[in-house]
């Protein structure tokens, strides 16, 4: 397998999106550690949140109902959600104003205790993830699944990327191009699929000093059915 060099691949983006200038204009950039490093950690479980609620339900209803979510949640505190009993939970779940589904919003506390225990151990949560090297962020990804509460898949990556951590995503179309050069040929939340895609993300970012987050959009732009 000849992995295909970044030039190219911006190249192709770059005419099916109109353009050098027009392509650089849909595309987004991470956050520098700094920055990252100062987002307040209640924004974080917002984000987890909001994520889990958008899985398998429309994002515009779940964006229409999101300030009912802030204030119903205490605009998600992480001391006041850790205080709050189960019997609380519950009902808040029944609330009318948001959409009630108890599994998903018992993620709350659970995604709560997590960053919390990231809060001990290096001041918070943000200043965590913004150290988190880059050339290793599926570990990140798969750190988020295994202390986080349904923040596998793509969730945890789509978090990351919200909240302006430098991260790839395994979209359908990014998905679709590392299968189709090669790169990955396993399922995708495998070790062996992750470790070949963060490979060849890791060697396009030498190649292009472009962020993961920019590489990924460009290859996302570059095929499918995303043109003018």
């Amino acid at each position: 397998m000849t992995r295909e060099k970044f030039e190219f691949v911006y190249q192709r983006a770059a005419e099916r999106k109109g353009g050098v200038e027009s392509l650089e204009s849909i595309i987004n950039k991470p956050l520098t550690a700094a920055k990252l490093a100062s987002v307040s950690d209640d924004r974080w479980l917002a984000c987890f949140t909001e994520k889990v609620f958008q899985c398998g339900i429309s994002w515009s209803v779940v964006r229409k109902k999101w300030p009912n979510f802030e204030q119903l949640f205490f605009g998600f505190d992480i001391e006041k959600m850790l205080l709050m009993p189960d019997a609380m939970w519950e009902q808040k779940a029944q609330d009318p104003q948001i959409i009630r589904h108890l599994t998903k919003v018992m993620t709350i506390p659970a995604n709560a205790r997590m960053i919390q225990q990231e809060q001990r151990a290096h001041g918070s949560f943000a200043t965590m993830v913004a150290d988190w090297p880059t050339e290793d962020i599926t570990g990140l990804w798969n750190y988020l699944k295994k202390h986080g509460k349904r923040l596998g898949g793509n969730t945890g990556a789509y978090s990351l990327r919200v909240m302006g951590k430098d991260t790839f995503i395994l979209s359908s179309d990014v998905e679709a191009y590392l299968r189709q050069s090669g790169i990955v040929d396993s399922g995708r939340t495998t070790k062996r699929a992750q470790l070949s895609a963060q490979t060849a993300f890791n060697d396009w970012q030498q190649e292009s000093g472009r962020s993961l987050s920019e590489i990924s959009q460009v290859i996302a732009f570059s095929c499918g059915d995303n043109r003018v």
